[in-house]
């Protein structure tokens, strides 16, 4: 303890010791002393010279307090004190009063140097592993620092060893659930460290039920308000999903994207957005964007769109769109979120298109982004939001693309002014003097028309008026005339801008429209203009006006049907030999796809542009330049001689296509009438089935006659013996002693009867007594009080009637009592005549032939049965009968059917045999044509073809 306290500055006798020597005395404590106490008190003095004297600990003690975390691991306090030692050590981190700008690259080299040194030992690693799974906090934490610092020197490394470690991946997950923040939050940015461009670790974590915890960590420190735990996680988050499909699919069928709703519920009042919160909600919009990344798998991406739809999450970002308040940074990145959910998913298209702003009158949303994009006081980077807003909203959209188009044409524009359409928005970008308002009008305009040939022709339709006076001028020609104004027209920004738009609007209405080039060539001025343009030699800037020149001009060429006799293919090509030279002209093609604002267009659909100056191309437009470079380049160097064969191999391709279109209509339709048929068999058996079950069952019922006629057949024959001989009539006793009891049922049930009569009797009879006193009351009452009122004589005249129906009711009533009286005597002649009856054995002879009576009657009852019976049964036979000629009807039916099916079936293979002649003779006609060096599409290509020809005839006619 005196050696410490004179490392430590106690007072001291002699000259003071150097830092190097204290530290190497220091370090000799460490290792030599036996005194668990001293090697602490060492390691700690250790700690408190590591960051001053840095290069010299780490130098000096590595290796001893390495040891001590191998040794004294049961000492908690020391392993903490060997812990935050290396991380002073390995950190860069230095303390801000040691900072200078001349030290962090020695820096940055020194923690680099001391964490290879570490890691070069795979044990040393592993051991702070395990130390980092102690729940000591002294441990833990320093533990979780030092980790992280590795890290962060040493990813790649560090990263593998603790991948190949048993559970390494799984211990450090355990510090999300630390209930200690500090170590939770700490644990958070190991992780972030951790993930870094590791793909196999991502998958681990993820699959640690990582999204579950730091979502809830997310939710508890309150979403977007929270702090900046929120914004560890949420770049926890990115490192995960981002580039990792694995992960953002479990991620979606986690159901963890409903989760990330209630993040954008930002109140009415927008005022006063902390900087955090716009961190933590431009990072929380940066995750969806991850999801629904247009590099992504479509299918991935397809399903996330689909599922933020359904969970209310585009919605809830259509309201920060549409809100007040909110900052221009947020505004911006939401448009570019909403963007990407909306991008080539019709039901989220649709959606968008349907969200109104909350104005008075409300006007559609896309018409809201639209003005703001032709507004040059809005900033820059909102433009372009705005713009890739719109690309998104129309892409693969043709619903969405017809829309805007119908704003433009003359039938649907609103006479009276009172609302502004994105159409008129776009044509006021289109000729307003702000060359970024032409840029992105013209190529907002071109992506309404991509690869949609019907809404091409539609916009030839489209009239200008220009100035009052003047005739309307179409939008085609507005655009050449504006085109060839140039530098003519004062414009704010790039002038190169503008025309580049528009020469981009032109290429891409033009191609694969051959309507449109005929409209572009009858202006006689065009062709003049581009070979001008083309032929002159320009400064650099001007070159690439003049690529897009040679390449509106090829697609003239290419798409040219030969319907103007002064703008022929040959002849344009021989103009073009005459003014240009060919060589010159594909050398002037060229300048576009080797321009670099080209190149970085093409990398990936989102406009991202430093500043305005380099906003040149589209990434759509790029593909097109792709496509057309190579055909147009063969185009120019194409004698007539071939231009006239191709045409001829296309006239006949176009024949076989429709023939093999026509075999196909007739096998579709063959096919739906086999359909058609097999469903009518499958009826009609069904039917044949329930015919025969409806027989089955008749033919039960007949059987359950039969056997009750034979059964009531042997019954009559007994009956018959009884009355042959007096035995029989002792075996019929049996059935008597039965008939006999049912008798004394029946006498009891008329005796009941007959009581319940005279029940009734005695009140009616009290009822008359209690009639005839009130009678007579009436009379006396009568005689006193004639002087009275005439209301007295009403009355007594009523009772007078009521007592008439009641001597009515009581002569009736006895007439039923007699009657019931006689019932009764007789029903007691008959109930002595039949107690004998049960009592005797020996019976009489009148009791014989009542009995014998009353068999007769049985008998003749059992006989009409019998006839009834057996007329039953001849309609039933008569029923089977025609159900036995229905059933062969139907048998008859099915045979025609099978037999019309196999006729079918063979002429299908008819027209197959005739549509694999015609296909033979294709193959040899694109032989001929690739030997004559035409491009020949494949068969796949040219169904493809067939149906987008299909669906755009379907769109125009509902358009029509």
């Amino acid at each position: 303890m005196n050696f410490l306290r004179g490392v430590m500055g106690g007072p001291s006798a002699g000259p003071q010791p150097s830092g190097a020597e204290t530290i190497q005395k220091l370090c000799d404590r460490v290792a030599s002393s036996t005194l668990l106490d001293d090697r602490r008190d060492a390691v700690r003095a250790l700690k408190s010279l590591s960051k001053k004297y840095r290069l010299e600990v780490g130098i000096q003690a590595m290796e001893h307090l390495i040891h001590v975390l191998q040794t004294d691991r049961s000492d908690s306090e020391i392993i903490g004190y060997a812990l935050d030692t290396l991380y002073n050590v390995i950190s860069n981190d230095l303390e801000e009063e040691e900072q200078e700008e001349n030290l962090p690259k020695q820096v940055d080299d020194l923690g680099s140097q001391f964490t290879e040194i570490f890691i070069k030992q795979q044990e040393n690693v592993t051991l702070l592993l395990t130390l980092v799974e102690e729940f000591d906090f002294h441990v833990r934490w320093p533990g979780v620092k030092l980790l992280t610092s590795l890290l962060k020197q040493q990813g790649p490394q560090v990263q593998q060893i603790i991948l190949v470690s048993p559970m390494g991946v799984s211990r450090l997950m355990d510090l999300l659930a630390d209930s200690r923040e500090v170590i939770r939050n700490d644990g958070v940015l190991l992780l972030q460290q951790l993930t870094k461009s590791n793909a196999a670790i991502q998958k681990i974590v993820a699959f640690e039920n990582a999204f579950e915890r730091l979502l809830d960590i997310i939710t508890e420190e309150g979403n977007s308000d929270g702090g900046i735990v929120v914004e560890d996680c949420l770049l926890l988050l990115q490192n995960l999903l981002k580039n990792n499909n694995s992960n953002q699919n479990f991620f979606k069928e986690g159901s963890y994207i409903q989760r990330m709703k209630p993040w954008f519920e930002v109140g009415d009042d927008n005022c006063g957005w902390s900087a955090q919160k716009v961190t933590n909600l431009h990072l929380m919009l940066q995750l969806v964007r991850v999801l629904v990344s247009p590099t992504n798998p479509p299918g991935a991406t397809s399903s996330c769109q689909k599922a933020m739809f359904h969970c209310g999450l585009l919605q809830q970002l259509c309201t920060i769109l549409m809100a007040t308040g909110v900052p221009a940074d947020i505004l911006t990145e939401t448009i570019n979120t909403v963007s990407e959910v909306i991008r080539g998913c019709q039901m989220n298209q649709d959606y968008f298109a349907s969200v109104n702003a909350p104005s008075n009158p409300p006007r559609p949303a896309i018409v809201v982004l639209l003005m703001s994009m032709v507004n040059e006081r809005q900033p820059f980077v909102l433009r372009c939001a705005v713009l890739y807003c719109f690309q998104c909203f129309l892409y693969k959209n043709q619903k969405g693309q017809g829309e805007i188009v119908s704003t433009l044409l003359p039938s649907t524009i609103d006479a009276t002014g009172n609302s502004v359409s994105a159409g008129q928005l776009l044509c006021g970008g289109l000729f307003s003097t702000d060359s970024l308002s032409n840029w992105c009008a013209a190529v907002a305009l071109a992506h309404a028309l991509q690869e949609n040939a019907t809404l091409k022709e539609q916009l030839l339709r489209v009239q200008l008026a220009t100035s009052i006076g003047n005739p309307p001028v179409s939008l085609l020609q507005q655009c050449t005339n504006i085109l060839s104004q140039g530098d003519k027209i004062d414009r704010r920004g790039s002038k190169v801008q503008t025309r580049v738009g528009l020469l981009m609007l032109l290429c891409t209405w033009l191609s694969n429209c051959s309507i449109a080039v005929t409209h572009f060539l009858h202006n006689p001025a065009n062709i003049p203009f581009l070979t001008g343009q083309i032929a002159e030699n320009l400064g650099e800037e001007e070159q690439l006006v003049q690529g897009l020149c040679a390449l509106l001009l090829g697609i003239s060429i290419y798409y040219n049907d030969n319907s103007l006799e002064n703008y022929r293919k040959e002849k344009l090509k021989q103009l073009i030999e005459k003014r240009i030279g060919r060589e010159n002209f594909i050398e002037k093609l060229g300048f576009i796809s080797k321009h670099e604002l080209y190149s970085r267009a093409a990398q990936k659909p989102q406009p991202s542009f430093s500043s305005p100056d380099h906003m040149m191309f589209d990434h759509e437009f790029t593909k097109l330049v792709k496509e057309l470079e190579g055909v147009i380049s063969k185009a120019i160097y194409k004698s007539s001689e071939e231009d006239k064969k191709e045409e001829e191999v296309k006239k006949t391709l176009e024949q076989h296509d429709n023939i093999v279109t026509h075999y196909k209509k007739v096998i579709r339709e063959q096919d739906q009438e086999l359909e058609e048929l097999k469903q009518r068999i499958n009826t009609l058996t069904s039917q044949n089935e329930q015919l025969q079950g409806t027989v089955t069952q008749q033919v039960s019922q007949i059987q359950q006659h039969k056997d009750q006629y034979n059964l009531l057949k042997v019954q009559l024959g007994k009956d018959t013996q009884h009355h042959n001989s007096h035995s029989d009539t002792f075996q019929m006793n049996g059935i008597q002693m039965e008939e006999v009891s049912k008798l004394k049922e029946e006498l009891e049930e008329w005796k009941n009867k007959h009581e319940l009569l005279q029940g009734q009797l005695r009140e009616k009879d009290s009822v008359i007594e209690k009639l005839k006193t009130s009678q007579l009351e009436m009379g006396a009452t009568e005689q006193s009080s004639q002087t009275s009122k005439s209301g007295g004589l009403e009355l007594s005249n009523e009772l007078q009637k009521e007592l008439e129906m009641l001597r009515s009711q009581i002569q009736l009533q006895s007439a039923e009592i007699s009657k019931l009286q006689t019932e009764n005597q007789r029903l007691q002649i008959m109930n002595t005549t039949a107690d004998p009856v049960v009592g005797d054995s020996g019976p009489t002879a009148a009791n014989n032939s009542e009995l014998e009576g009353r068999l007769e009657q049985e008998i003749k009852e059992l006989k009409s049965e019998v006839k009834a019976l057996s007329e039953e049964k001849e309609s039933l036979k008569q029923h089977l009968d025609s159900s036995s000629s229905t059933v062969a009807i139907l048998q008859d039916e099915k045979s025609k059917l099978q037999q019309e099916v196999a006729e079918s079936k063979k002429e299908q293979d008819d027209l197959l045999v005739l549509l694999a002649d015609q296909d033979q003779k294709l193959s040899a006609l694109k032989i001929k044509l690739k030997d004559l060096g035409v491009p020949v599409e494949d068969e796949d290509d040219i169904e493809s073809g067939d149906q987008g020809d299909e669906d755009d005839d379907g769109d125009e006619e509902e358009q029509d």
